[in-house]
């Protein structure tokens, strides 16, 4: 099969797009259409600095590497969780180091059991007493310590790597539940607010497949492990699913997507302003909704009972 744009052999071939595409031109189409992304959801500007949220994945890695190549001012941030389980938290933070290190890319590191005395699997131990799973205390921590390390640092706008088959999963379990406060709030981009940052995701638009392209392809190297604690996340389940599904009907996961998107803004949901309810955490300063303290703090108070 030959490129579509010239007569080299094709390495990408999206039947999604039926576009089939040679290496340069694969490169060239996804910088492209990251720009054109960044540009339509007027993400932010390269007057601006950016924060990477990096994990040593193909996504997060492949991001950086695409703002790095389009001139943006985009610095890494590694959240250490302390997983020790494979050795996985040490090795996915080889990996960023590494890559910011071959770019000479400034990466900036917390770590998680230097700032909260434990690692996240522990507090998870000691504070969910069966009630919650180590991915929910994460998602909380790593939450809580990019706004926090952003608006400390300056810088006005996160990005993360999250793909489509990342965005579609989250979008299918809320549509399956109904949970009207997270389908409100899922976008590509969540507008600052005071004490937050603006959060973008330059790639929601692309399939993991075609970001795992990418980074093959630019020689990026990336943990090849995904984390231990989520082998029973319903994401995973979700996204097997959504898989058989596209592989019958391709393009499917990008117009559910997509449709979503065109519905909100068509006024299908009820947005509530939280930024109005937001007031500073009385312990730590970080904007909350809470009527006391936030719930970074709540937990923090837990592991000290």
């Amino acid at each position: 099969m030959k490129c579509k744009k010239c007569d080299k052999r094709a390495s990408v071939n999206m039947r999604h797009h039926k576009l089939a595409l040679c290496k340069d031109h694969y490169i060239e189409w996804i910088l492209t259409q990251t720009q054109e992304v960044i540009n339509k959801y007027s993400m932010f500007s390269k007057e601006q600095k950016i924060l990477v949220c990096v994990s040593g994945g193909k996504d997060s890695l492949s991001l950086w590497d695409i703002l790095h190549k389009l001139g943006y001012s985009a610095d890494g941030l590694y959240i250490d969780l302390g997983i020790k389980d494979k050795d996985y938290s040490n090795k996915s933070k080889e990996y960023a180091e590494k890559f910011a290190m071959e770019r000479s890319l400034p990466l900036h590191v917390i770590d998680i059991k230097k700032e909260c005395r434990f690692s996240v699997p522990e507090i998870a131990l000691k504070t969910a007493r069966g009630q919650k799973k180590v991915c929910s205390v994460c998602g909380l921590i790593k939450r809580y310590m990019m706004n926090k390390f952003s608006i400390n640092h300056n810088y006005p706008v996160i990005t993360t790597g999250h793909n489509l088959d990342d965005e579609v999963a989250t979008l299918f379990g809320n549509t399956l539940n109904w949970s009207a406060g997270y389908l409100s709030r899922q976008a590509p981009v969540l507008p600052e607010a005071p004490g937050f940052s603006r959060k973008a995701k330059p790639l929601f638009k692309f399939y993991e497949k075609q970001m795992a392209s990418y980074a093959f392809l630019n020689r990026i190297d990336y943990i090849l492990d995904d984390c231990p604690y989520s082998r029973d996340a319903s994401s995973i389940y979700y996204k097997q699913l959504l898989n058989q599904i596209e592989e019958d009907r391709p393009g499917t996961k990008l117009s559910f997507y997509l449709q979503f998107l065109k519905a909100k803004q068509n006024g299908f949901y009820f947005h509530t302003q939280e930024s109005e309810y937001l007031k500073p955490c009385p312990s730590c300063g970080q904007p909350t909704t809470s009527p006391s303290t936030c719930s970074f703090c709540r937990m923090m108070e837990r592991l000290r009972l």
